[in-house]
């Protein structure tokens, strides 16, 4: 799980460099706003987990992390959407930020809880 680990967090990564990139800059700073690279904010520490899961020994503990960090990216950005949604003028940038943040956590925590199951299930068997 730590190769699928770190493409989901280099994903996460291209998310909030792509939502940044494309920001309009605020009227009354001039500056772009940081809260574009949430995404990236979530798929770094994810990124320092797969990383530190390549090492067999500490695998366990860096995945449970990583998907900590990856269930919340999934709540927080999924409990944002409705508000977006419910907006007078729909922003699309911060709709594909954080319509594609939910769905990549989403499918990570999936595939991890999958593979928790898994791994359980054969330290019983033998």
């Amino acid at each position: 799980m730590a190769k699928p680990t770190i493409v989901i967090a280099l994903l996460l990564i291209l998310l909030g460099a792509y939502g940044y990139s494309q920001a309009e800059p605020k009227e009354d700073t001039g500056k772009k706003s940081p809260t574009a690279l949430i995404p990236a904010f979530f798929g770094l520490p994810i990124l320092g987990c797969g990383v530190i899961a390549l090492n067999p020994s500490r695998r366990k503990h860096a995945m449970h992390g990583a998907v900590t960090v990856g269930l919340l990216g999934l709540l927080g950005s999924a409990g944002m959407l409705p508000k977006t949604l419910k907006a007078e003028e729909v922003n699309q940038l911060k709709l594909i930020s954080q319509g594609g943040m939910a769905i990549l956590c989403l499918i990570f925590v999936v595939m991890c809880v999958r593979s928790f199951i898994a791994a359980r299930k054969q330290m019983q068997e033998g």
